[in-house]
């Protein structure tokens, strides 16, 4: 089974290269963003909490977050392997899933990570918000946050798949053909 981490800050474009690897290798798509996403839709309990925290660029709950990939790995038997986009997102949460997929007698094959700069990314989720209506990508303070949660929270567990030799970082900026080619040059020795 192949499992990938695709990693790196908001507006990073892992959504949109996520797309092209689900398409190019038969991956099941985890995207905790897009999971939160549709419990804020359908105005769950869990979906309204979110939203707060999500709005003030502030990270979900880990409990919450591992509840749902476990659901959604076990939704998929079959499948040949996982893409996960936006998860973890802490070196406790890469142990809890490390230690999830153990029990599923799997792992983690490699975590490849899109480097773009913060002035970048800035503009892309600014960019993006104009056209989304998402709240979290129309407030440049709200922005700044959620790069400074990444950079604090988040970026440490490259230390976790780097001791495993599984850290693969990677160029983010130039067109969505460059940047696939980039990451397609990693996975397919692999695979």
């Amino acid at each position: 089974m192949f499992n990938l981490i695709l990693f790196g800050p908001p507006g990073a474009g892992k959504g949109t290269q996520s797309e092209r690897l689900i398409t190019k290798y038969n991956l099941v798509h985890l995207s905790t963003g897009d999971i939160l996403r549709s419990e804020v839709a359908a105005q769950s309990a869990l979906g309204i909490r979110a939203k707060e925290l999500m709005d003030q660029g502030d990270l979900v709950p880990d409990e919450v977050v591992i509840g749902m990939i476990k659901t959604k790995l076990q939704d998929n038997p079959t499948a040949t392997g996982f893409i996960f986009d936006g998860f973890p997102r802490t070196t406790a949460q890469a142990e809890a899933l490390d230690a999830l997929l153990r029990d599923l007698e799997t792992s983690i094959t490699m975590m490849i990570a899109l480097e773009v700069s913060e002035e970048e990314l800035i503009t892309r989720l600014l960019k993006r918000g104009e056209s989304s209506g998402r709240t979290d990508d129309q407030d440049r303070s709200i922005i700044q946050n959620r790069i400074e949660e990444y950079t604090t929270k988040t970026a440490p567990i490259k230390d976790h798949y780097s001791a495993q030799d599984k850290f693969h970082p990677l160029e983010g900026m130039g067109t969505i053909d460059e940047i696939f080619g980039r990451i397609s040059g990693v996975i397919d020795p692999v695979i």
